[in-house]
């Protein structure tokens, strides 16, 4: 997740955005019907070799939405795609879905309160 409206965001916005812009580039070869070595032709793929499923934690945000596009109704608890963005002030955030006007935060309490 990126923190934005921080002095120190936008190399790193620009690098992921270059990233995300790669990816979704090559899911759009794909789409068109090019093959795998046609696409990582331009330097030579590295093998993973033992490879195997992992899964790795990402953050997303919890809580109770209103006027969502697909999880109607008022108040619903739900929990979002992955943040990629959030305003340096909490007030939006962005998710591989869509954005997000931040309410107030949930009540914290135990140890981290």
């Amino acid at each position: 997740m990126l923190v934005f409206g921080q002095g120190e965001t936008g190399e790193r916005l620009a690098s992921e955005a270059e990233r995300l812009r790669a990816l979704l580039i090559d899911m759009e070869r794909i789409l068109g019907g090019a093959k795998p070595e046609a696409i990582a032709s331009g330097e030579p793929a590295p093998i993973l070799d033992r490879w195997f499923f992992g899964n790795r934690a990402s953050p997303c945000l919890l809580g109770l939405s209103t006027n969502h596009p697909k999880l109607t109704g008022v108040n619903r608890p739900i929990a979002t795609s992955d943040v990629w963005l959030l305003a340096a002030d909490k007030t939006w955030a962005r998710s591989l879905s869509r954005w997000y006007r931040l309410g107030r935060p949930a009540e914290r309490s135990g140890l981290d309160a």
